[in-house]
């Protein structure tokens, strides 16, 4: 008797609704998230601009997923840019790592995530943060030790 009432409303239940977007513009750099994320290259200072540009050129060509920093500090992860669904990794996007662009798209939110689907890249300002001049092109922590 359990069972048919849990099977009732198991099929009576409602289906879960898909997250509502919500249309944005949103300035920011093109990052490569796995060492945003990692902290395997350093701090979060240290994994955007021209210092950390090639990393991410070479993660973005090894399909690690691509977001954009905010000026208001959160990390979005694209989803697709410009309706490619295979822009968001691999080497679709090299002509925008490290760029800052102003995004217009839809911004859906799950479980403490922010995630953009942009429709537009309305402008491309290039590598704006160029701190190589404080980092070198290769930051020095990211350069293994010697072994003794």
């Amino acid at each position: 008797m359990k069972f048919k009432v849990a099977l009732a409303a198991l099929l009576m239940a409602q289906p879960a609704l898909a997250a509502e977007g919500e249309r944005v513009q949103i300035t920011g750099e093109i990052i490569d998230t796995w060492c945003y994320f990692s902290g395997v290259m350093g701090g979060p200072d240290a994994v955007v601009g021209s210092a950390h540009h090639t990393c991410a050129l070479w993660c973005s060509a090894g399909g690690i997923p691509v977001g954009l920093l905010g000026e208001d500090g959160e990390v979005y992860m694209v989803l697709k840019i410009e309706g490619d669904d295979q822009s968001a990794s691999g080497d679709t996007q090299m002509t925008l790592a490290s760029h800052e662009i102003v995004a217009d798209g839809m911004l859906y939110k799950r479980d403490g995530l922010n995630y953009l689907v942009v429709e537009k890249v309305v402008e491309d300002r290039g590598i704006t943060n160029l701190n190589h001049e404080d980092y070198g092109v290769v930051p020095g922590f990211a350069i293994p030790k010697p072994k003794k």
